[in-house]
C-alpha cells in the first residue's frame, strides 16, 4: 500500500465517530449490537475510511442521506472485520434506488439460444467500479438478522469474490494447501445444493445459490452471518471455511 494512502487512512480512522452517525447504525444495523467491543471499534474506524473513499449516488430521485450511507457502509465493513483489507479497491460508486428496480437480463440457455428480458432486482455487483442497491431492501434486510437474506452482504461478497485476492485478502487464499481445502469444500457444498435443488429436496441455503459458484459464495456469506448456527450444524465444513476466510465466528457471538 502506498505510504500516503496508509497515512491518510490512519488520519481518517483517528477522527471521532459522530454520535448521530452511531445512532443510525444502532437503529438500522442490529448486527452491530452482537459484536464485541473491539470489533465495534474496528468497524467504526473502517466505516470512516469507507465513506471517505466511496461515492454514493441516488437513482430515480432518491436523495442520499447519512442514514443511507451509514446503513450500507456498516454492513459492507462487517465483511472486512479482522481481515487485511484495502476496502474494496475496485469499488468506486454505490448506486442506490429507492426500491427494487428493473434491469435488462441476458440468459444463455442450454440449447445455445440467448434469451433477453427484464429482471426485477434488489441489488447487483459490477466487476468494474459499482454496486447497485435498493434502499427498501437494504433497510428491510438489515433489520432482520436471522432470515438469511441481506442484499448488502450478498453484493459485497461478490465484490470480494471478483477482487481475485487483490486488496481484500484472506490468509486462507494465500497458501496453496489452505486454498485447495477452501476450493474443494465450496465446490462440494455447491454441488450438494445443486443436487438437492434438482431432486426437489429441502435445503437450508437459498436455492438461488445453485445458479453458479459466484452466487453460491454470496448466498453462503448471507447465511454465515445471519443463520450462522444453522449453517454450522448443517454444513460444518462450509462454515469452517467461511470462518477462516472472514476471520470471524458469528455462531459464537
Amino acid at each position: 500500500m502506498p505510504l500516503f494512502k496508509k497515512w491518510r487512512r490512519k488520519r481518517i480512522a483517528a477522527k471521532p465517530f459522530p454520535n448521530d452517525w452511531l445512532t443510525f447504525i444502532e437503529k438500522n444495523v442490529p448486527y452491530y449490537g452482537k459484536l464485541r467491543q473491539g470489533d465495534k471499534d474496528q468497524l467504526l474506524r473502517s466505516i470512516l475510511i469507507f465513506l471517505a473513499e466511496k461515492r454514493f449516488v441516488g437513482c430515480r430521485g432518491l436523495k442520499i442521506t447519512d442514514e443511507i450511507r451509514l446503513t450500507v457502509a456498516a454492513q459492507a465493513c462487517i465483511l472486512l472485520l479482522g481481515r487485511e483489507t484495502d476496502y474494496y479497491p475496485g469499488l468506486k460508486t454505490i448506486l442506490v434506488y429507492p426500491a427494487a428496480y428493473v434491469a435488462k437480463a441476458t440468459r444463455h440457455l442450454d440449447s445455445g439460444v440467448v434469451e433477453e428480458g427484464l429482471d426485477v432486482r434488489s441489488g447487483e455487483s459490477w466487476h468494474h467500479g459499482s454496486v447497485v442497491l435498493s434502499w427498501d431492501d437494504v433497510r428491510r434486510d438489515a433489520a432482520d438478522i436471522h432470515d438469511g437474506h441481506n442484499v448488502v452482504f450478498h453484493e459485497f461478497a461478490h465484490q470480494l469474490d471478483s477482487s481475485e485476492g487483490k486488496g481484500d485478502r484472506s490468509a486462507v487464499l494465500q497458501q496453496h494447501s489452505t486454498f485447495i481445502a477452501w476450493a474443494r469444500t465450496l465446490h462440494k457444498s455447491y454441488r450438494r445444493l445443486q443436487r438437492d435443488v434438482d431432486d426437489n429436496r429441502p435445503t437450508l441455503l437459498s436455492t438461488y445459490g445453485a445458479t453458479n459458484p459466484a452466487e453460491f459464495f454470496a448466498v453462503a456469506t448471507e447465511y454465515f452471518f445471519e443463520k450462522s448456527k444453522e449453517l454450522q450444524r448443517v454444513h460444518p465444513d462450509l462454515y469452517n471455511e467461511l470462518k477462516n476466510f472472514y476471520h470471524q465466528d458469528p455462531a459464537g457471538l
